[in-house]
């Protein structure tokens, strides 16, 4: 069996993947700011670091997999007084800080649940963790490598890259981050437009806020993934993970804060899965397509053209390999969704079969289904290639089919053959990709994505947002069903 191969960002280049530990793996992703809910582009990231927690535990690794909550806000490192986003969103939506976190950090679980993520085994908070973060700044000061400004903490960026290769992740010089910079509010306070906060001072009416020997105030971005990597993985760890818009500035940012307090590189692997687009489109606000996870499962977006299933969103990932670009669409997805169906029935047949000792009566088609099942292996082996494996499953389906229909002789298989097809299938289907039967989850799943929509069409009720009510239960009587307003103020629905 080939070794597995993982492409290193740092590097620029396929690795042999070697643990630190042997037999033991430790890996962190960064995971979401809990400022508002989880849509599409959370989907790839969380999906992708799920596919390879499956795979090395498949391969024999304990793996220890961090993944943190950012709900201390996700601060504007260069302006804006650092406003930070959970404060300002909290009074708008007339909830605490603490209740909005709350809030989106259930339904994140819950999106990620609908995909059949497998939990973290350890899943930290920021708030949770200001006592690390405040320890790692003051080591980081002690250094040298940064300054106090009025309350406030900046990290020392051309100090740093004096004696350390800075930009080397994200392959950004320091004169090209000083010609980029834009000109925000605030940047008088730093010596240089390339530094970053690490702690920043909070005024008056700033709601999270806390004690540290500079002041009241609340920490950077960056040092929160530093302070809780060291903390659960130690100063030296396997790999790190997240999107590739976090390779500038926070994962560079990560790379020195750590450097200076642990005294070694933290990372030996850095792995990013590119972006997702919509229609060829970057997805944001100004192009009107950020898509919420539970738009995307409700089909209530002007993009949409109906609802999609959370396994067809997952099985529409998978069939890229996670560091090329993927293209959301309408087509995309009902193909995938058409994919996945074929795939599926054809995987469910195959796991009933019973296999009965035998010789191949075509030796050309054994060999052939024993390489195409073999090779399911390689591709992963070869920086987690889910497209190649998939392609071969539908290699496969044609020959499961031909079983099935008849038109395949039932002893052209070897029974060896036929088994090991039944166990790769079975550990890379479900065990590995992660993938479920639609049609039996429906009942229970429908159930739970019901309860979602009635619960957001109380809310819009509440909020006298009459527009977005009427749309919930319009929609759901196109697709047969009926939303009923009981007497006591509750919701219930028939089909």
């Amino acid at each position: 069996m080939s070794q597995l191969k993982v492409y290193n960002s740092l590097t620029r280049q396929k690795e042999v993947f070697e643990s630190i530990t042997p037999g033991h793996v430790g890996m962190y992703v960064c995971g979401p700011t809990v400022s508002g809910e989880s849509h599409l582009g959370h989907a790839r990231p969380y999906i992708t670091f799920d596919v390879l927690y499956r795979y090395l535990t498949h391969m024999g690794y304990r793996v220890r997999y961090v993944r943190n909550i950012t709900d201390a806000g996700h601060f504007e490192e260069e302006g804006r007084e650092a406003e930070d986003k959970i404060s300002k969103k909290a009074v708008l939506e007339k909830l605490e800080p603490m209740e909005l976190v709350q809030k989106y950090t259930n339904l994140f679980h819950w999106a990620m649940d609908q995909f059949n993520t497998i939990p973290p085994t350890i899943e930290p908070t920021a708030t949770g963790h200001i006592v690390e973060q405040i320890g790692m700044i003051e080591q980081i000061i002690e250094a040298g490598y940064a300054y106090v400004k009025n309350g406030s903490v900046y990290f020392d960026v051309k100090k740093y890259a004096a004696s350390h290769d800075y930009g080397k992740l994200s392959g950004r010089v320091i004169d090209d981050l000083l010609e980029t910079t834009r000109e925000l509010e605030g940047q008088d306070e730093k010596r240089d437009r390339a530094d970053f906060a690490l702690w920043k001072n909070a005024a008056p009416e700033h709601i999270m806020r806390w004690k540290s020997p500079w002041g009241i105030g609340f920490p950077g971005w960056h040092i929160e993934c530093s302070a809780m990597a060291t903390k659960y993985l130690g100063a030296q760890f396997d790999i790190h993970g997240g999107g590739m818009d976090l390779l500038f500035p926070h994962h560079e940012s990560e790379i020195a804060q750590s450097t200076i307090c642990n005294h070694t590189s933290p990372v030996r692997y850095w792995i990013h899965n590119n972006m997702i687009t919509i229609n060829g489109k970057k997805m944001g606000k100004s192009y009107n397509n950020v898509i919420k996870l539970t738009e995307l499962f409700s089909g209530d977006h002007p993009i949409l053209e109906k609802a999609y299933h959370p396994m067809t969103v997952r099985f529409f990932i998978l069939q890229t390999q996670y560091r090329s670009t993927l293209d959301f669409s309408n087509e995309a997805l009902q193909g995938a969704e058409k994919g996945l169906k074929r795939l599926w029935e054809a995987y469910e047949w195959l796991m009933k079969l019973e296999v009965s000792k035998q010789d191949a009566a075509d030796k050309e088609l054994d060999a052939k289904v024993k390489q195409l099942a073999t090779e399911f292996d390689e591709f992963m082996n070869d920086d987690l290639n889910t497209a190649k494996t998939l392609a071969n499953m539908f290699e496969l389906v044609p020959v499961i089919n031909g079983l099935k229909d008849k038109h395949i002789a039932s002893n052209a298989l070897s029974s060896e053959t036929l088994a090991f097809l039944q166990s790769q299938m079975k550990t890379f289907v479900e065990d590995i990709f992660g993938l479920k039967n639609v049609s039996a989850e429906d009942s229970s799943k429908f159930k739970a994505v019901m309860q979602i929509l009635i619960e957001l069409r109380k809310d819009a009720k509440a909020r006298k947002d009459f527009a977005t009510s009427d749309k919930i239960r319009n929609q759901l009587a196109e697709m047969g069903v009926q939303l009923k307003d009981e007497k006591d103020g509750g919701m219930s629905y028939s089909l």
